[in-house]
């Protein structure tokens, strides 16, 4: 039933995305998500113990435990949309409680929220759900906007609280972009130490990656490549926005390309565009989880089941859903969480 529903929200798209073969990357070459992926991929690696039963734990809570898929509620627009706007069309979530109770009530793997939000509330569910706590934000109270991810608290705080795994957000291409990564990775190596697992949103920001009127910061070369940084420093899971359009270093004509990188490794299908991402994850080593985006309203439920759909097709670890479901009623909320869900739990789709 949850299959025929899925293709009913697909609509016309149902043949081009589940039907697509991809002829890029093998899915031979891939490591795909499995209920032994961290034996299979981190057992190997130099995190410690602590940080891989934190990986577990992520793993095998909810729904999709076991499966070796992710779903993940992020709720930090409260400081990077303004509360007001991220809230006003359900204002319960100014209670932080209501985001851990929806990420209990819709099984996701964890929940991925502010120091405050889980600090306030860490004694009553840090035991019920892992926590992700984002550690920096874009404060955009001051005028005029400016774009810089600065850090909101010290990774030891998180621990303290409870935290399953910290994350942060490098904007890749922006002035700022050189002290980020500095930064963040002296942050993820004191969080590995303590034993928590790391998560990075991996955006390109730059005024110069808009020509022509097309915006090239969600382009399948220049988000692959923000991905590639993002597991250098150690990122065990990736966070990026869906692709949906490719060529951003020839169309603003800076960076180093090949060729092959247009004509073999992607196409314009978006699964194509999207494996390009997971083959910078270090082929899938390291899960590349894609942003649900805002919400439309109406079109939400299917946008949603759309891209999750691209995601798994691909070869991705599953995705990180947020304004989608906590800018609509509580139930509904659950609901749709549950059907994107429901994609990465249904066999009859597939790897590409």
């Amino acid at each position: 039933m949850a299959y025929n529903k899925i293709l009913e929200l697909l609509g016309a798209d149902a043949d081009s995305l589940l039907q697509h073969k991809c002829t890029t990357f093998s899915k031979d070459l891939l490591h795909v998500p499995s209920p032994d992926f961290i034996d299979n991929i981190f057992i190997n690696s130099n995190r410690n113990p602590q940080v891989l039963r934190n990986l577990a734990a992520i793993h095998n809570h909810g729904r999709l435990a076991g499966t070796g898929y992710m779903s993940i509620l992020p709720v930090d627009q409260g400081i990077e949309h303004t509360a007001g706007a991220s809230f006003a069309k359900n204002p319960i979530y100014f209670d932080p409680e209501n985001i851990l109770k929806l990420a209990i009530e819709a099984g996701c793997n964890a929940v991925a929220t502010t120091f405050g939000n889980l600090a306030i509330v860490a004694r009553k569910y840090a035991h019920k759900i892992p926590f992700i706590v984002k550690i920096n934000h874009n404060e955009l109270l001051t005028y005029p906007t400016k774009y810089k991810q600065i850090l909101f608290g010290t990774v030891d705080d998180a621990w303290n609280l409870g935290a399953a795994a910290v994350g942060a957000t490098i904007y890749f291409g922006s002035e700022d972009s050189d002290d980020q990564i500095v930064e963040i990775a002296k942050a993820f190596d004191r969080a590995h130490e303590l034993g928590m697992a790391t998560v990075l949103w991996c955006y390109t920001r730059n005024n110069a990656f808009t020509k022509d009127g097309v915006n090239y910061e969600t382009a399948a070369d220049l988000t692959g490549q923000a991905n590639h940084l993002g597991v250098t420093i150690q990122a065990d899971i990736i966070k990026q926005k869906l692709p949906d359009v490719n060529g951003g270093f020839t169309a603003i004509k800076f960076g180093k390309t090949d060729p092959l990188m247009y004509s073999q490794l992607t196409t314009d299908n978006p699964i194509d565009m999207c494996r390009y991402q997971v083959a910078n994850c270090y082929m899938g080593r390291a899960g590349l989880i894609n942003s649900g985006g805002e919400s439309h309203g109406t079109s939400d439920i299917a946008d949603a089941v759309k891209q999750a759909v691209i995601n798994k097709r691909a070869g991705g670890s599953g995705l990180i859903m947020g304004r989608k479901s906590f800018q609509r009623p509580f139930n509904e909320g659950v609901e749709l969480i549950n059907l994107v869900q429901d994609v990465y739990l249904a066999k009859e789709i597939d790897l590409a």
